[in-house]
């Protein structure tokens, strides 16, 4: 998926959004551009419902790294489900991408970069290679590094990471096999809601 500039981009959704604007050079540069900006205009702008629900939409989305078709599927899938609120199915949705376990596994860095691992083949679901990133895995799969790549400079410093990772309740981290079982399903606690996703249900509800 193609970003942009993500200084750019940070600027119009918020910090938090990636990794390099979560920096104090960025705080510094965006707390200048706002007070600017109020200058020039004599105060803040209000914005409209549909402008915060949409701006919350985007920084999810791009939290996630996700294009808007595969964030529509997901939404639509979440307000089909039946059994919990569309907001927290949506969260589920999100956080059981293949992309996202192994970024929560504490393999990589990034979104990005645990995405380009499993699209590269390095990533096995149960044993077998799984190169989709939006592949979404279920209570009980098994997830672990290819043999081949386990050398691979990508995981150099892998073990030295695991030793201060914080690992959802969700997953079982192994980390001397390098490997995870997903224990149970995602839900959001007040610390780990960090964006608002019924505004975001509410978005594509209009």
């Amino acid at each position: 998926m193609k970003i942009g500039p993500k200084y750019k981009i940070c600027r119009r959704l918020g910090p938090g959004i990636f990794e390099k604007c979560g920096t104090q050079k960025f705080a510094l540069a965006e707390a200048r551009s706002t007070k600017t900006i109020h200058k020039k205009r004599g105060g803040g702008m209000a914005r409209s419902d549909y402008g915060i629900q949409q701006k919350e939409k985007q920084r999810v989305r791009f939290t996630y790294g996700i294009t808007e078709r595969q964030f529509g599927s997901l939404v639509s899938d979440a307000v089909a489900h039946r059994g919990t609120t569309s907001a927290v199915k949506l969260y589920e949705n999100l956080e059981t991408r293949l992309d996202n376990v192994v970024y929560r596994m504490n393999f990589g860095p990034t979104r990005r970069q645990t995405r380009q691992m499993v699209a590269h083949g390095h990533i096995l679901v149960n044993g077998k290679r799984t190169m989709v990133p939006s592949h979404h895995v279920k209570v009980g799969d098994e997830i672990s590094i290819r043999e081949g790549s386990k050398k691979k400079p990508l995981f150099a410093i892998l073990d030295e990471q695991l030793k201060t990772a914080t690992i959802p309740a969700w997953i079982s981290l192994n980390s001397e096999k390098k490997s995870a079982v997903v224990k149970g399903v995602p839900v959001p606690s007040q610390g780990e809601m960090a964006f608002d996703f019924a505004s975001v249900i509410e978005f594509y509800s209009r």
